[in-house]
């Protein structure tokens, strides 16, 4: 019994250490969300054009759905990328998160739109229905509408490549850039 209490330090520091090494291996940009693997909720709501839009306007391939604002910093570094993958012919849905709409369609009309349509979300209701915690918040749904990622900050080249492409072949959606 005295020796083990002579270990006790050594093994609670082994034990620690492990856990902060599993914590530390994680990408803490990747947060799963309540909605993985089920469906992306519905919602009615309009477009930063004026239209009416609904969770069926979404169905139908594998798309990107992005949270993003123009008051969000990490937006605008990733907005260049999102281009480049709608130039591809990536398909993107937006959501303009609690921002202001005029600023919104400032922003899109002057650093480009790769968004197929563009969801107002003023008040953040769709945002909580998704479980969003900020700006940017990409989520990859297939085509019947299923949540199947989410990824907390900005899109970038090595996400892509490392979680969102091979996300996108195994379902049947292409991979582009």
């Amino acid at each position: 019994m005295q020796r083990l209490r002579l270990f006790l330090p050594l093994i609670v520091f082994a034990v620690l250490a492990l856990l902060l090494w599993r914590g530390l291996s994680l990408d803490p940009n990747h947060m799963p969300s309540a909605l993985e693997d089920r469906p992306f909720p519905a919602f009615s709501a309009q477009t930063l054009a004026g239209d009416a839009v609904s969770r069926a306007d979404l169905l139908g391939e594998v798309a990107l759905v992005n949270v993003w604002a123009t008051w969000c910093p990490s937006c605008a570094a990733e907005h260049a990328y999102l281009n480049e993958l709608a130039r591809a012919g990536v398909s993107i849905f937006g959501i303009n998160y609690k921002d202001d709409t005029e600023a919104a369609r400032r922003w899109v009309a002057t650093k480009g739109d790769p968004y197929r349509l563009n969801i107002v979300d003023a008040d953040g209701r769709l945002g909580i229905d998704l479980g969003v915690t900020g700006a940017p918040e990409p989520y990859l749904i297939d085509a019947a509408g299923v949540v199947r990622l989410r990824y907390q900050g900005p899109l970038d080249a090595r996400v892509w490549r490392e979680q969102f492409a091979p996300l996108i072949a195994r379902l049947g959606g292409g991979a582009a850039p």
